[in-house]
């Protein structure tokens, strides 16, 4: 039991880690713009291409952690992901800086599956939940990367800041490697057939969809809420969410379990998200959507732990497939989100994602694999 109280405490570190590096990376986005003196679709497309390689690698993840076991694959990609930064940073011309951002998603894709597959293995191990926690320390990574990031680039420049976050990283890294939980191969469980790149069960394609239905409106309130209350509601202001609130989902799943906290969080995220689109106010929006944080938070880490409990197959190389299709929730929303507001406008947009939230409320019962974390 104390080998997993340190893993968990392990495993959250490379959380925190990942969420560090990609926080450390938004200051840096604009920045490349005058750098190599592109314009603004330009930079969208490397964007685009960094998402790409990071779903397009979450899925082959799971065949290496299915071959390998969790911990080897994490220790290898978290290592190979920290000098990703600087690597993009100081690449001379777009044609270096493409490819550069790709490595960058794909190793960034392969790390976010690998700790997952092993926060599934600590909760295995404790016989609780853990994994909303665990996304937790990736929000607060995030902040802390973000902020810190934007301070040192203002006052000593880029360079020094991917370097800096490259040595942090770094350092994080080796002190938590060793303290990972172990978990051995899984050749029973295999993966798909190596004819079929990807797997035939449906029940974890529906997981999948959950996933990316949630995470559609998140993207959706992050990427554009403050527009939606500058120019319908008449203000500058935006409270995104709370980052914090994911804390609590950890707590409501280990005394409800996985398909009662979901249908609660379902319900919170779903009631904020139509109140946000009906209020009349911008101070009652912002209070709406911090309501639909609460209950966002709680929903996708469920659906990456009923989805490493999946029955018949190895964890990673579950959790792999619906990251892949959650995340693609993040590419589609900025772009899909914006044109469809375009048209019928922010509040029809944002009652039409409640309704989303609705569906994978009323599919609750896929992620009762979950609560497998108890049987041990």
């Amino acid at each position: 039991m104390d080998q997993a109280r340190v893993g968990r405490w392990a495993v959250a570190a490379m959380f925190a880690t990942n969420g560090f590096i990609m926080g450390a990376w938004a200051p840096q986005i604009p920045l490349l713009l005058p750098r190599h003196q592109i314009s603004e679709t330009t930079l969208g497309l490397l964007i685009l291409v960094l998402g790409i390689g990071a779903v397009g690698a979450m899925l082959f993840a799971g065949r290496l952690i299915a071959a390998y076991g969790s911990r080897t694959v994490l220790r290898t990609f978290a290592l190979a992901t920290v000098p990703t930064l600087p690597l993009v940073v100081l690449s001379p011309s777009l044609w270096l800086v493409a490819p550069a951002m790709a490595l960058m998603g794909g190793l960034i894709g392969c790390m976010d599956v690998s700790m997952n597959a092993n926060a599934v293995e600590v909760e295995r191990r404790l016989g609780r939940a853990i994994m909303s926690s665990s996304h937790g320390f990736w929000s607060l990574g995030g902040f802390v990367g973000g902020i810190a990031g934007s301070f040192v680039i203002a006052q000593w420049g880029a360079e020094v800041q991917a370097f800096g976050v490259a040595a942090i990283a770094l350092l994080t890294v080796l002190l938590a490697a060793p303290r990972l939980i172990a978990d051995a191969p899984h050749p029973a469980e295999a993966p798909p057939a190596p004819h079929a790149m990807f797997p035939r069960d449906a029940a974890l394609w529906i997981l999948g969809f959950m996933a990316l239905f949630s995470m559609v409106p998140e993207g959706a309130v992050l990427d554009w809420a403050a527009i939606y209350l500058s120019k319908e509601l008449g203000s500058g202001l935006f409270v995104s969410g709370l980052a914090f609130a994911c804390f609590a989902g950890d707590r409501l799943r280990n005394r409800f379990g996985a398909v009662k906290t979901l249908q609660i969080s379902g319900l919170v995220s779903a009631a904020g998200m139509m109140g946000g689109a009906v209020a009349p106010t911008d101070f009652i929006a912002i209070a709406s959507f911090a309501f639909a944080g609460l209950g966002i938070a709680n929903m996708v880490p469920i659906m990456f732990s009923a989805a490493g409990n999946h029955p018949g197959m190895a964890a990673g190389s579950a959790i792999s497939t619906v990251t892949m299709v959650g995340y693609a929730g993040i590419l589609v929303a900025p772009s899909s989100i914006g044109y469809i507001a375009e048209h019928i406008g922010f509040r029809f947009t944002y009652g039409a994602l409640a309704l989303l939230l609705l569906l994978v409320t009323a599919l609750a019962g896929c992620t009762a694999a979950a609560d497998g974390v108890k049987k041990v």
